[in-house]
């Protein structure tokens, strides 16, 4: 028992720190966006079981950006590469329920930004429209 309580106490602080990582991640993204000119909506949006990190505008266009941070490309590769089809479909569904329920009739686009912390900065990377090729092959 007492080595369970242990392990649970050691989970919470690593998924603690994996939090705080992915929030800093997603602040460092915010500030890169607004540098860009996109002005930032809603961030980590809820609804009905669906999220998304950043919505923000940028000229014509309603942008869902999805935000992956990692402390490494090492061991699980590049933080956008683990976006897979099951999350961009979820994200472009979140998107159009999102458009629905606040009447925007503004093209939408997905974006990513990949943040790695080297352990000094954050190094970002941002992949516009990333989701054109799925987008075309899925039923939103």
């Amino acid at each position: 028992m007492y080595f369970y309580d242990v392990y649970t106490l050691l989970g919470t602080i690593k998924m603690a720190e994996h939090n705080e990582l992915g929030w800093k991640g997603e602040d460092a993204a915010v500030n890169y966006l607004k540098s860009k000119g996109h002005r930032i909506v809603k961030r980590n949006w809820k609804c009905h079981g669906y999220e998304v990190d950043i919505i923000s505008e940028e000229g014509e266009y309603i942008v869902f950006v999805e935000v992956k941070t990692r402390t490494s490309t090492e061991w699980g590769g590049n933080p956008e590469d683990s976006i897979g089809k099951h999350r961009m479909r979820r994200m472009i569904q979140a998107a159009g329920i999102y458009l629905k329920m606040n009447c925007i009739d503004k093209p939408a686009r997905f974006d990513i930004v990949a943040v790695v912390w080297n352990k000094q900065q954050f190094e970002l990377e941002h992949i516009e429209d990333a989701f054109c090729p799925f987008c075309k092959h899925i039923a939103a």
